[in-house]
């Protein structure tokens, strides 16, 4: 693979401003909040067809990502104003990193708004598995069109919206989402063309979209715990829902039939067979 080309810009604010040294707690490091910096940030294609594996380790604030690099397998901007938020690239054959030094996902209540940390991502047409490992963040991924054959997020205490807006183009082995105390809105899932879909949670609010165009019949499990989770397949789009756990609170509205213990959605072609494991919240189905 080429050499990874990496174009740091500091960026100028209009007022001079004195930097600002935070510690925040007792064994954990200090961080300075100086002036805006901006990471060019761009990974070539690989020289071959392999399958690159990608992982991105986010700290806090905010992490958009999207097709549309030209020529380039990752490319994008990094934006931040503490130092060890400067994002460190590695390549090892086809495996890419790109993470930050700053491990304390704690630091961006505290700091508030005095902190800039912004990834803004996009990825090229090469097939890739795609790992995501952030703590307390806002993000928009739209992965739509991307050859992903592996998705997996990991996340703590995010406001974070995923979108497929067009069919991946290969088969997704592995589609894995684990999120904490959070907000998250998943919406054209069908287009990721996974065979097996595992969404984990803790409490929060959870919209999962199941739009789109199915390929062929895929498993859904989800786990959650005190949550509020709204379920939506569209009508005609074949689907069974069981249950697991203790849940009580079930509403569903449009075409869902209800079948004893199960919900259907009654419709033709490749079907969602999907589990929902709760102890307590409530959950809706919806076909729109």
């Amino acid at each position: 693979m080429n050499n990874i080309k990496i174009l740091a810009v500091i960026g100028v604010l209009a007022l001079t401003t004195l930097a600002c040294t935070f510690t925040i707690d007792e064994g954990i490091q200090s961080v300075t909040v100086g002036s805006l910096e901006t990471t060019e940030i761009e990974v070539p294609e690989p020289d071959s067809d392999q399958i690159s594996r990608v992982v991105l380790e986010f700290g806090a604030g905010r992490l958009d990502l999207s097709p549309g690099a030209e020529n380039a397998l990752v490319s994008g901007t990094a934006m931040y104003n503490v130092a060890e938020f400067e994002p460190r690239i590695s390549v090892d054959e086809a495996r890419v990193r790109i993470s930050q030094q700053v491990d304390d996902v704690n630091l961006i209540p505290i700091l508030d708004d005095q902190l800039e940390n912004r990834w803004d991502l996009s990825f090229g047409a090469s097939p890739m598995e795609l790992e995501i490992n952030a703590g307390g963040y806002q993000g928009d991924f739209e992965l739509g069109g991307i050859p992903l054959h592996e998705l997996r997020i990991a996340e703590g205490a995010a406001d974070s919206k995923l979108s497929f807006s067009e069919i991946n183009p290969v088969e997704m082995d592995t589609f894995r989402y684990d999120t904490g105390a959070s907000k998250a809105v998943l919406s054209g899932l069908a287009n990721a063309n996974f065979r097996d879909f595992d969404f984990r949670s803790g409490a929060g609010d959870y919209r999962l979209n199941f739009s789109g165009q199915l390929q062929q019949d895929a498993d859904v499990r989800i786990k959650s715990g005190l949550s509020n989770i709204v379920i939506i397949v569209p009508e005609g789009t074949p689907a069974t829902v069981r249950f697991e756990g203790g849940l009580s609170n079930i509403d569903r509205s449009g075409a869902w039939e209800r079948s004893g213990g199960v919900y259907v959605m009654p419709g033709q072609g490749p079907e969602l067979n999907i589990t929902v494991d709760m102890g307590v919240g409530n959950l809706e189905l919806r076909d729109r």
